[in-house]
């Protein structure tokens, strides 16, 4: 099932094979439409939704793709791979940050090239520029997206998909999202972006776990940035937004080469804001995002305040590791004191209020050291974070500050979800 943003469409009940006959009254606003069915063994990505239920949408057209290949299918087939099966034409793929293979380093500016066997271009969106340039779409009839996002506010891949919906409305081109499950869930924590420090790591003014799917996330992006165009959004077929990665039976696959698991993506919505001290949070090692550290840290120090803090569905433990060509130019080749990060209870771990304790306790042991930089405001969503750590307040006292504003997203947000 497909919903059509552009008429402002709310569509109940899961994708499924009727919404070919559906479509064609929901492309031009007939209303609501409400279907049940007994739900799927698993859930189905909307890459696999679009070619089986929906491939009116797109067959006999020439298809821009945009994608990494860590978009799979149910079976674990990259949605490159599965497009060039379907009765379209790919004239082109539009590849974002790490690159269409999903490998590249951390803000590594990336070539367009051609593909050697097909000879389809690969575009780059993260080099030269991070906008499908109109040489670039010439060919192109609708756009499709399917892109794996983290749930985290600071990556760059929604931003890449908002660079592409402008785009495609200056060229008059649809754009059709294959939206995934949020990996994380639907949970909503950490604080709210200020637009003025908006980027690619920030584009919107929602918080830095924001619980929204790639496609609720753009539906969003839509109004706030007042996109026009057509945008269709064809939904993860089965998935709840209580649910986690593991309870969809899809396979997993790394979405950039420093977050090798869910875990690490639960706790990279917090430990990221670490990417702005002088602190590694463990590129180039086994457990990127995991963990954080640096030569210097006094770790049994900072893991007796962690402790005492209380922080629910999280542990600690103190480590050593040794970055290897880590991307971030932090403590390459040199052994490091670190701390690790282990959850207990998903459900009740907040790693964006974890994070602001460990900065805290971080800067108390070592106020000359952390070096809460520039880099962090972008990060932090704005300069009230660092601000608050540098005058000392406590992390309680931070976190709580974030709750209003929580709840007003909470609210603004309800009615561009897609999933119950």
């Amino acid at each position: 099932m497909t919903h059509n943003s552009s008429a402002g469409l709310k569509w109940n009940g899961n994708a499924i094979a009727l919404a070919a006959v559906l479509l064609g009254c929901a492309a031009i606003g007939a209303g609501n439409a409400v279907v049940t069915e007994a739900r799927p063994d698993k859930v189905r990505p909307g890459i696999d939704v679009l070619l089986n239920d929906s491939l009116h949408l797109i067959r006999g057209k020439r298809v821009g793709l945009v994608t990494n290949l860590a978009a799979v299918g149910g079976d674990g087939t990259d949605a490159v791979t599965l497009m060039r099966r379907a009765p379209v034409t790919l004239v082109a793929l539009f590849g974002p940050e790490h690159g269409l293979g999903a490998l590249a380093a951390p803000g590594e500016k990336i070539e367009s090239t051609v593909d050697s066997v097909s000879r389809i271009p690969i575009y780059s969106l993260y080099g030269a520029t991070r906008r499908p340039t109109a040489e670039m779409l010439r060919d192109v009839e609708v756009l499709v997206v399917d892109l794996p996002d983290v749930g985290a506010r600071y990556y760059t891949y929604p931003a890449t998909a908002v660079e592409v919906m402008f785009a495609a409305d200056s060229a008059g081109i649809p754009v059709i999202i294959a939206d995934r499950p949020n990996p994380i869930g639907g949970t909503v924590q950490g604080n709210i972006l200020d637009t003025a420090v908006a980027s690619m790591v920030g584009r919107l003014a929602v918080p830095m776990r924001h619980g929204l799917t790639m496609g609720e996330w753009l539906r969003l992006a839509r109004e706030d940035l007042r996109i026009g165009g057509t945008l269709l959004v064809v939904p993860a077929d089965g998935w709840r937004r209580g649910a986690y990665f593991e309870e969809t039976g899809l396979p997993f696959k790394a979405p950039s080469p420093n977050l090798k698991d869910v875990d690490a993506l639960f706790h990279y919505t917090g430990t990221c804001l670490f990417e702005g001290t002088a602190l590694s949070v463990g590129r180039g090692t086994d457990f990127p995002f995991h963990q954080v550290g640096a030569p210097w840290l006094d770790a049994r120090r900072v893991i007796e305040k962690m402790w005492r803090a209380n922080l629910p569905g999280v542990g600690f433990e103190a480590v050593s590791f040794t970055p290897r060509n880590p991307g971030d130019g932090k403590f390459a080749d040199t052994t490091v004191a670190g701390i690790r990060l282990v959850i207990s209870d998903r459900s009740v771990y907040d790693p964006t209020a974890t994070a602001v304790h460990l900065l805290a306790a971080i800067r108390e042991v070592h106020p000359d050291r952390i070096r809460i930089g520039g880099s962090f405001d972008r990060l932090a969503g704005g300069r009230e974070l660092r601000e608050a750590l540098l005058r000392g307040d406590s992390p309680a006292q931070i976190v709580a500050g974030w709750q209003s504003g929580l709840e007003q997203f909470r609210r603004r947000s309800e009615r561009f979800h897609l999933y119950h």
